[in-house]
């Protein structure tokens, strides 16, 4: 990292999630206060991370002077902040403090959980562009999630012009190995990205770690459910059919993620479903699955993190463990404190940690846990990594057990189909003989997410 940064160039740490990129990035910037560097970094995390950073920041590196600008009172913090090593803020502040941001050079701006940095229209991305940098490094477990524009939207921000402008890269790399795959453009695109691109895997370097076993678990939907799938399933697909017809498959996306929702509320739990059909199905298969689960593992001793991307789903798995006596804590998006209810799981109030996916898949470290369970599947493989690797990281000292529930014959299942052609488009990335992946989402694969309930 610093080579590339005395060079003149940015880069990508990509290093495996639970290798310690926040560790390695502190003793970037303490050899850069030993060197006597010029100036404070900045670096841009999401809020939910704040609390990470500086208490790795004192454990690891307590010379390193840092300056939080954060909560209603930064701007007054502002001035005194720029003869701190390291200036941290959040994703969601950088509009709102655009100005300040712009107005001066930075030595060097990192980003955390850089993959945040999506889509290259955004206003964050624009700001992002906008703030003067002699040196950017991004910090990030998954480069690519969704597609490669993820890729060029990063590379965009780190070195401009590496891979040409969108147009471009659309058509010398994305059009030939996403729509085509064609392996010279992969291989193309992975030579020229290589250099920048810092990665290294836990089978290389933390050989150590105890292993990771990942169980599917096919939940069989009791009649009632099924005849509630199937329902909601019919007129879905007819809506979503009206809705392709009158727009193009482009124009009815939003239709169709939304269809899309609500089957995969129906596999998760009827009573998520807002209609009279489903507040008359008490049935629910993975639910009752998920109980009997948590009642063995807990009396086995272990401990156990919970993701669902339903917070909803959440808070009624909550008040079941409350009926059956197992403690439980929870971490969603409007938890407030965070500090404190990560600092209680670490000395075992409860067995179980509920997280929703979006505000505990990242950036914490959790290895007081040795078993997770995935209640329901997401499209992206990386954010499921994400959420697994909490507990599998460096610190852990127990095998790792991973539990997917799915529900059988349903959307579930094709879920975990796609899941295994975005993984390729990412495997591809870094191996030398990894192939390419077509459109995720088109006429067929429609078709399949859309088809009655399967054997």
């Amino acid at each position: 990292m610093s080579r590339l940064l005395e060079l003149g160039f940015g880069g990508v740490l990509a290093d495996d999630m639970g290798l310690g990129k926040t560790v390695q990035t502190l003793a970037l910037l303490q050899a850069r206060r030993n060197a006597g560097g010029d100036g404070p970094a900045l670096l841009i995390v999401p809020t939910s991370l704040l609390h990470g950073w500086q208490a790795q920041a004192a454990q690891f590196t307590p010379g390193l002077r840092l300056a939080v600008l954060h909560g209603t009172a930064r701007a007054a913090m502002r001035e005194k902040a720029l003869t701190a090593d390291l200036v941290v803020t959040t994703y969601p502040l950088l509009s709102r403090d655009r100005d300040w941001l712009t107005a001066r050079d930075w030595p060097l701006v990192i980003l955390d959980e850089a993959q945040v940095l999506k889509n290259p229209a955004s206003q964050m991305a624009k700001t992002l562009r906008e703030i003067p940098a002699q040196g950017r490094l991004a910090l990030t477990g998954t480069p690519l999630e969704n597609s490669l524009q993820d890729l060029w939207t990063l590379f965009d921000w780190i070195n401009p012009g590496l891979l040409g402008d969108r147009k471009r890269f659309q058509t010398l790399f994305r059009t030939p190995i996403e729509k085509h795959g064609d392996a010279a453009a992969q291989a193309r695109l992975r030579r020229r990205l290589r250099p920048f691109l810092l990665r290294r895997t836990k089978e290389e370097v933390a050989s150590e770690l105890p292993p990771k076993t990942e169980i599917l678990e096919r939940v069989d939907l009791p009649k009632a459910q099924q005849l509630l799938y199937e329902t909601v399933r019919s007129a879905m697909d007819a809506r979503v059919r009206e809705a392709i017809a009158a727009r193009g498959l482009a124009g009815a996306r939003i239709t169709v993620l939304d269809a899309l929702l609500k089957l995969r509320q129906v596999c998760c739990d009827p009573a998520l479903v807002k209609t009279t059909a489903a507040r008359a199905v008490s049935d629910s298969a993975k639910r009752t699955r998920l109980l009997d689960l948590l009642g063995e593992l807990v009396a086995e001793g272990r401990r156990v993190l919970v993701f669902s991307q339903f917070v909803e789903m959440l808070r009624l798995i909550e008040a079941d463990l409350a009926e059956a006596g197992i403690g439980s804590l929870s971490l969603t998006g409007s938890t407030t404190n965070r500090a404190e209810v990560l600092d209680a799981f670490a000395q075992g109030d409860a067995p179980v940690f509920l997280l929703s996916l979006k505000a505990g898949g990242v950036g914490l470290t959790l290895t007081e846990a040795d078993t997770v369970i995935l209640y329901d599947p997401w499209w992206n493989p990386a954010v499921e990594r994400q959420a697994m690797d909490r507990t599998h990281r460096i610190g852990q000292t127990k095998p790792v057990f991973v539990h997917r529930l799915v529900a059988a014959g349903t959307v579930e299942e094709k879920i975990l189909d796609m899941q295994a052609r975005k993984q390729a488009l990412a495997d591809a990335l870094f191996d030398d003989d990894g192939g390419a992946t077509d459109d995720l989402l088109d006429e067929a694969t429609l078709q399949d997410l859309f088809a009655p309930l399967s054997a």
